[in-house]
């Protein structure tokens, strides 16, 4: 199975201190892949790398064949404008932007996508609300209404679920099952392990270092976890070299 994106031995981080140290590894197409490791792990770097919002202080990361449109791209909520005037239904016709451009007109088969993907995520009667005035879980129905209308194949999401009542989190789980099942790339950053164990096939778990990658029950045990901790309460921030470790399985 090809490779949608590729690391080789990349670090990414901010004024020249690593969050991300010393990544390689390969995401074959299709695959469902949780992030997870302790605050500050550098996991919500990892996705602004992977979008190029953040260049690698050193190493590659590779989308062979990637054009902007192909990734959908969902931040935490913290990163939100949520002042900013907007409707809910212009937020999710926003998914259309990489299809028509900034100066496209979205016409009929556009507005009827964007009313299709509010009634999949049950927002059908929320279309002129202001997206300000949404709680937090009906705002993270609506983006991933913008996720659906976006169609792309390559989808990204850091911490997708957090404080989201359970029925919001069962339906949002289901729409990402559906996306893998339709044989999408889906990388989602999760703090809730039991989740990512039931609903993950995949798990990277990183502490700065890459602790482990592959299978997730073969990542996520108790020995890995605690590694990684370790890892994180003792990094050094002005280590003056730093040398690429070795990958637990």
């Amino acid at each position: 199975m090809s490779a949608v994106i590729a690391f080789d031995d990349v670090t990414l981080g901010y004024d020249h201190h690593p969050a991300v140290h010393h990544l390689s590894g390969e995401v074959p197409a299709g695959a469902l892949l949780a992030i997870v490791g302790p605050n500050g792990a550098g996991k919500s770097t990892l996705l602004k790398g992977i979008v190029g919002e953040l260049k690698p202080l050193s190493g590659r990361i590779r989308r062979p064949d990637a054009r902007r449109r192909d990734t959908a791209y969902l931040p935490q909520q913290s990163e939100l404008d949520r002042s900013f005037p907007i409707s809910v239904f212009d937020l999710v016709a926003m998914g259309n932007w990489g299809a028509i451009g900034s100066l496209g007109t979205l016409g009929a088969a556009g507005r009827k996508r964007v009313a299709s993907a509010l009634a999949e995520v049950g927002l059908e009667s929320f279309d002129r609300r202001q997206a300000g005035t949404l709680s937090r879980g009906q705002l993270q129905r609506a983006l991933f209404a913008r996720l659906l209308v976006q169609d792309a194949p390559l989808i990204l999401l850091d911490e997708p679920f957090t404080a989201l009542d359970q029925r919001t989190e069962h339906d949002l789980l289901a729409l990402v099952a559906r996306w893998h099942g339709e044989g999408r790339t889906v990388l989602a950053v999760m703090h809730d392990l039991d989740t990512v164990r039931a609903r993950f096939p995949r798990t990277l778990l990183l502490a700065r270092d890459p602790v482990a990658w592959g299978e997730t029950g073969e990542v996520m045990t108790s020995a890995n976890l605690l590694r990684a901790r370790s890892i994180s309460e003792a990094w050094d921030e002005a280590a003056p070299r730093c040398d690429a470790p070795e990958i637990a399985a």
